[in-house]
């Protein structure tokens, strides 16, 4: 038996329990499991160590060596994301609407689990918490994979886990972690329809259409992030200055991070010295189009491949635009429908830009690093979705809930 098929087995049977389980218990378990967290700091932290000596060998960048970096800050917050998840509401049982029908029956649709969750990350160790919390408290057994980049990081934290849900009388087998993490194994995983209910792809953009082309389990779709901030005609100037230093560079290597500035003409003599400004203060390298190094001749000259790209890094693609419509058009063809920011006093213009740009997050004067399940009040996130069926944006409990029809009869028959 292959491992892959053993696990698929034991979740299988982990989430029948799961299915079953009461809130009170599955919250107890979520509080034991922070507090176990931090008491393993120290062990999940030279695990980490590995991890970055690791990648710093192959030459990883920096701001990917952050993706991938855990601190005792960042555990803490792993626990305190725990803890969030306990407090919120369990959508499981929940009958989100009910009727009766001309026969008389009384019908309602509840949320139950989706089943077993098969997710495949990249990079970050954190999803290694927030999903198996996310998919605990709904009722879901997970089948997690990560990259091998982070391979002793989700080792040591999958141990936690699953040492403190036995100690709460849970399955253990509630949460596994393929533990080869070979090409080979990844396509394995995306065809075990016997056992996975859902694949969840989380990582960079060549790593979501390999699942998209490969996988034969239905797969939710989570984006990459080429985010835009358009700056208008009429935005404050200082606001405009913050708000996008922020997206672009209070972590460049996220997928809410901007990747491109959109400023409209009238201002961009006006505005843009400061803001290159304090970019460069923050180490981004700034590429822009004809008109940008007009105003800044020392820019590096941006290309075609640059509206398209995601960079994860401290550089950023600025463009000239001649209004609102223009933003909006640039945005809709080479954006990711995923987070989009408009910074302006107009309110006719905020809500143009609101119903016309196609994405999973739309921000009037904010950044768009606000894009995340902790900072939604989900407690934390199994991934940003960019398509349009079952979830979109932020998924949280109740975007890993299906539902299903719950029927009263009192021996009614069909005539």
């Amino acid at each position: 038996m292959t491992e892959l098929i053993l696990k698929g087995k034991q979740a299988k049977a982990a989430a029948l329990v799961l299915a079953q389980a009461k809130t009170k218990a599955k919250n107890e378990a979520l509080q034991s499991l922070a507090i176990s967290l931090v008491a393993n700091t120290t062990a999940i932290l030279e695990a980490n160590e590995k991890d970055l000596a690791s990648a710093a060998e192959n030459g990883v960048r920096d701001a990917m060596l952050d993706r991938l970096r855990l601190t005792p800050e960042r555990i803490v917050d792993m626990a305190e994301g725990v803890k969030q998840v306990a407090t919120l509401a369990d959508p499981i049982g929940e009958v989100v609407h009910m009727w009766k029908n001309e026969a008389e029956l009384t019908i309602g649709k509840q949320r139950v689990p989706l089943g077993v969750i098969g997710i495949i990350y990249e990079s970050r160790p954190n999803v290694t918490v927030d999903a198996a919390v996310l998919c605990f408290k709904t009722g879901n057994a997970t089948i997690l994979r990560g990259g091998s980049e982070a391979f002793h990081s989700n080792l040591a934290l999958v141990r936690v886990i699953r040492d403190s849900l036995a100690s709460s009388g849970f399955p253990a087998d509630a949460v596994q972690i393929v533990e080869d993490t070979s090409r080979d194994t990844a396509q394995q995983l995306m065809k075990l329809n016997a056992y996975l209910d859902v694949l969840i792809p989380r990582g960079s953009a060549r790593l979501i259409q390999a699942v998209l082309e490969n996988a034969t389990v239905p797969v939710i779709e989570t984006g990459t992030g080429n985010c835009h901030v358009y700056i208008d005609s009429e935005a404050q100037q200082e606001m405009a200055t913050k708000i996008i230093v922020n997206a672009k560079a209070s972590r460049p290597s996220v997928c809410n991070a901007a990747e491109t500035l959109l400023i409209h003409e009238a201002v961009a003599g006006d505005f843009l010295p400061t803001i290159v400004s304090r970019l460069r203060d923050e180490n981004v390298e700034i590429r822009g189009d004809e008109q940008v190094i007009s105003i800044i001749p020392d820019l590096i000259p941006a290309t075609e491949l640059d509206w398209e790209t995601e960079y994860a890094d401290y550089i950023l693609a600025v463009k000239v635009v001649p209004d609102v419509d223009a933003a909006i058009a640039h945005i809709n063809k080479y954006g990711t429908k995923h987070s989009e920011a408009i910074v302006t006093d107009n309110y006719f213009t905020s809500q143009k830009f609101l119903q016309q740009v196609d994405a999973a997050a739309v921000y009037v004067n904010a950044s768009t690093r606000f894009t995340d399940g902790f900072e939604f009040g989900f407690g934390a996130e199994i991934g940003i979705s960019t398509q349009k069926l079952h979830a979109r944006g932020p998924m949280g409990l109740n975007e890993l809930t299906s539902t299903k029809y719950i029927i009263y009869g009192e021996g009614q028959i069909r005539e």
